[in-house]
């Protein structure tokens, strides 16, 4: 009963959603400011577009195992999940700063513009993470997907810059370059032709 549970994917959604609606909960009964909830949604966010990108270079390092094979069916979902959570941050961004002139006079600053433009990658991978895109955009939605790894840079020097701070962004995202760096040395390379 607890696999079939697991496996079927709207209780998948309600599990990446729990951080979400508890985030809301407190923020619509007062309890926090919008400004509270930026470093949260923001967090969320980055941590799941992380795993998502995880998936595939631990399969390359560790071989086809169950459990991986189970997330990497759901690769698709923790990359829409990342997406609302950024909407959700960007939703916070704009209710904090109140007014478009507030917005407009900081966008230029290097913590800022990176979080708009990695927001701006994000909309087409989103947009795309279904079914249908997949068949009508065949070996060229692939191709779009890559767009995740400049989001990925975007999002690590948007958090370095916001918070002033490099270790906290390290610490999440240098699992993710070791295990891409492994793949890329453990993956097997052509060989000569005649060898």
């Amino acid at each position: 009963m607890l696999r079939f549970i697991l496996n079927k994917k709207p209780f998948f959604w309600l599990l990446l959603s729990i951080p979400a609606l508890l985030m809301l909960q407190r923020f619509l009964s007062s309890d926090v400011l919008a400004m509270d909830m930026l470093h949260p949604t923001g967090e969320w966010s980055a941590r799941l577009m992380i795993f998502a990108m995880l998936l595939s270079p631990l399969v390359a390092v560790l071989g086809p195992k169950p459990w991986l094979s189970w997330l990497v069916q759901r690769r698709r979902a923790l990359g829409v999940a990342a997406f609302a959570y950024a909407v959700l941050h960007l939703i916070f961004y704009v209710i904090d700063m109140g007014n478009l002139d507030d917005i407009l006079a900081e966008f230029w600053a290097l913590g800022i513009w990176t979080g708009w433009a990695a927001m701006l990658l994000f909309v087409p991978l989103a947009l795309t993470s279904n079914d249908a895109s997949v068949r009508k955009l065949k070996a060229g939605w692939k191709q779009l997907q890559r767009l995740v790894y400049p989001a990925a840079v975007l999002v690590l020097v948007h958090w370095i810059f916001i918070h002033n701070n490099l270790v906290p962004a390290l610490v999440h995202f240098v699992p993710l370059a070791l295990l891409v760096a492994a793949r890329f040395f453990l993956s097997p390379k052509p060989q000569p032709k005649g060898a």
